[in-house]
């Protein structure tokens, strides 16, 4: 039975327990070092990564002890359901097509040509002379013949009046729709002549077709088709439920059978790859009952609940995510401690940090790749991304048996390093190394320049590194603030956001996001476990610093503090904790007020920064404490398993055990990008999240006995967060252990 927290959406309440600093070193100008959490003893360590304390990631809320739980056993221990912007939560509860008869939106030629068009040509007589109405009418007679193949446009009379011309194209555009026409210079230069065509459609054939001339004047747009009846709305919205995939890679083998581009389909955010998710889709100009006939093919995708909607999706549109997880393997001291802990987080909520996966799960942290482009190092950035990584050899040597892709993406990187040969890395290097290959692809045609070769990396991907950083320094200045002010109340100096009659009384500065550039704005969290931009609201907050009248007043409270992500346009804590900031990126040769060079998307100080809240709390929380016995069998209900309850489904489940070999994944700080490839997608996410490697190394264990019938606690954990908050950060707030992917492997023993 499922225990409640407080359900309301103001996250906080009055009572806070003290900061809770355990294990790490105190904040100094001179020392900002730290230290981490204890690693598993009597394990072989095979390689080190980022650990939590390495990005910051260094306080906890509250004082009680943590407990062993282990996250993400099976991937379906973590449910992800997206909240649209109205606050639904979105579920897949039906996999047909709508039941009203969908009219066939690809019509046919032979079906538009099988008429007469006297009455056409007859109008169109009305507007030209008769040799035009006549070689239009034979035009028309050689279409409806059917031989189409040796059909030549045609070239109405000069026409030097615009205006003219004007009537005639859009004569063609309401009448005769299978017909298209453009303007081509005239005999001479005071003349132009209306050129006709037959409309290729979808059937357009080598690159002269797609010119805008030969396209009427109209944007080249191969998504979907080019006839749609105008009742219904452009886009096909639909639920897109999928299982340990990302959703890039999920959308792209629906593009694949749908044969359209990657383009097509627009998303609110990207979901955790080792999950099971449901989130809404758009995609141009297709048929629901297309999509739905492809549920019987897909494996461990399923698509649903179709309607028609006049836009799309865009990254950033939705309210947050709802989560279900289940922590098996519970062991605690007592009941009572986990009671305790679960109800303290329900309560009084996590520190907002950034979780691992924002800083990569590759050898190289994205935000020591960030640090490299701020200072303008061009080579130095390109080499930290396309070198082999050091810690390689020796994960290599153990595992290649294993992950064949790692062996692939390691041989690849040994061979460039050694031969600088790029044609022969290309062929090497698996297409889901999507930074990689961009790059080798630009130094062939522009040798020595890595500037521009960093460039030719997506955008959506590039700018994850200097938003890297940001999120790094951010880190630090949280864990300082909840260090030396505890997390009970706002203290002077603090930033929080305006309220009644203060909003009047402060400038206007972005919030929550860091670039003013809505669609191109990182913090998206294209690149997270549930990304997604929450700035629709929090672009419109006001940020004011906390003075002492503030503080008697009392009109401000804990919830309300942020501290801002570094740019242009933000203003710092008038306190200590600005100075986090500023020593920190000191120390790694960097100026948060002036740039060493140029380039503005690899400039802070170009970019307008946002603010953040320290502090979070789930909404709508609940938890439940629950006994098994057999670690395959599911603890949470997904949408599928509601669906298959009233109707046969035909799933191919890809479920497997998470331990230090099996499903594991190559390390490379690119790889939660996969399915990026083929059209800038934007990264396959990033992701993906959770499959950050961390902290504690990976290490060697005998996998887990899944039939054994010992009786064990598995604590099942249900909660609403805004889009761009981790729930792998509560949830380390609830045990006080690391929260990288290799750490619970370890624990699966």
């Amino acid at each position: 039975m499922w225990r409640y927290g407080v359900s309301i959406l103001k996250p906080y309440n009055n009572y806070y327990p003290h900061f809770h600093c355990s294990n790490y070193q105190s904040y100094s100008k001179s020392n900002l070092t730290k230290t981490p959490i204890a690693k598993p003893s009597n394990t072989l360590t095979l390689m080190t990564t980022i650990t939590e304390s390495d990005v910051g990631i260094l306080c906890f809320i509250s004082q009680l002890p943590g407990f062993r739980g282990i996250l993400k056993q099976r991937y379906a221990d973590f449910i992800v359901n997206e909240v649209d912007t109205e606050g639904n939560v979105v579920h897949l509860t039906s996999l047909d097509a709508p039941p009203e008869a969908v009219q066939e939106v690809e019509t046919k030629k032979s079906d538009q040509l099988n008429k007469s068009y006297a009455s056409e040509i007859e109008i169109f007589r009305s507007l030209a002379c008769d040799i035009d109405a006549d070689s239009l009418e034979a035009f028309i007679n050689q279409i409806t013949s059917g031989n189409e193949e040796d059909i030549s446009p045609i070239v109405l009379s000069p026409d030097s009046d615009k205006a003219h011309r004007t009537a005639i194209h859009n004569f063609f555009k309401e009448n005769l729709r299978f017909l298209v026409t453009d303007t081509v210079d005239g005999p001479d230069s005071s003349s132009k002549c209306i050129r006709v065509r037959l409309n290729s459609g979808d059937g357009n054939k080598g690159r002269n077709s797609r010119k805008r001339k030969e396209r009427g004047g109209k944007p080249y747009d191969s998504r979907g088709s080019s006839h749609w009846p105008e009742h219904l709305g452009k886009f096909l919205r639909f639920h897109l439920y999928k299982e340990n995939k990302d959703t890039q890679e999920a959308l792209g083998v629906i593009g694949k059978m749908l044969g359209i581009q990657p383009r097509s389909f627009g998303f609110a955010g990207t979901k955790d790859k080792r999950s099971v998710s449901t989130q809404r889709v758009t995609v141009f100009k297709q048929q629901a009952s297309r999509l739905a006939a492809l549920n019987d093919r897909l494996i461990g995708i399923k698509v649903g609940d179709f309607c028609y909607v006049k836009d799309d999706l865009l990254l950033g549109q939705l309210l947050g995510n709802r989560f279900t997880v289940v922590l098996r393997g519970i062991v605690a001291d007592s009941e009572d401690t986990i009671k305790a802990s679960a109800e303290s987080l329900g309560r009084n909520g996590f520190i907002n940090y950034f979780g691992l996966q924002r800083f990569g799960s590759g050898f190289i942290p994205t935000h020591h790749i960030g640090a490299t482009l701020l200072r303008g190092e061009w080579k130095a950035a390109a080499s930290t991304i396309l070198d082999p990584k050091e810690g390689d050899i020796l994960y290599l040597h153990f595992f290649s048996l294993f992950d064949k892709k790692l062996f692939v993406c390691k041989t690849a990187r040994e061979y460039y390093k050694e031969t600088g040969d790029i044609e022969g890395t290309l062929r090497q290097l698996p297409r889901h190394l999507v930074a990689e290959r961009a790059m080798l692809q630009c130094l062939k045609k522009c040798p020595g320049n890595y500037l521009q070769a960093l460039k030719a990396i997506p955008r959506t991907l590039r700018m994850m590194y200097v938003h890297s950083y940001q999120s790094y320094l951010w880190n630090h200045a949280a864990s300082m603030r909840v260090q030396k002010y505890g997390s009970n109340e706002v203290v002077l100096g603090d930033l929080v956001y305006c309220k009644g009659g203060d909003a009047e009384k402060v400038k206007v500065v972005p919030s929550e996001h860091e670039d003013s550039s809505f669609e191109d704005a990182y913090d998206c969290g294209s690149l997270d476990e549930i990304s997604g931009k929450d700035c629709l609201e929090g672009k419109k907050k006001l940020v004011k610093v906390i003075t002492a009248e503030d503080i008697s007043t009392g009109n401000y409270n804990i919830e309300d503090v942020v501290l801002p992500m570094p740019g242009s346009r933000i203003i710092y804590p008038m306190n200590d904790i600005a100075d986090v900031y500023h020593d920190m990126a000191k120390k790694d040769g960097i100026s948060l007020t002036e740039s060493v060079h140029n380039i503005k998307e690899f400039s802070i100080t170009s970019m307008t920064g946002s603010y953040r809240h320290v502090f979070q709390k789930p909404i709508d929380f609940q938890w439940e404490l629950l006994s098994y016995t057999d670690g395959n069998i599911a603890l949470s209900e997904t949408d599928l398993d509601k669906i298959a309850k009233t109707k046969p489904l035909n799933l191919v489940k890809e479920e497997k055990p998470t331990n230090g070999i099996e499903g594991q994944e190559p390390f490379n700080h690119m790889e939660q990008l996969e399915s990026f490839e083929d059209d800038k997608q934007t990264s396959a996410e990033n992701d993906e999240v959770e499959d950050s490697r961390e902290a504690e190394p990976p290490q060697i264990h005998s996998l887990p006995d899944s039939n054994s019938q010992e009786t064990q606690k598995a604590l099942k954990l249900a909660f609403t967060l805004p889009a761009s908050c981790y729930a792998t950060m509560a949830i380390r707030e609830l045990l006080k252990t690391s929260t990288s992917v290799a750490f619970h492997k370890t624990l699966n023993q």
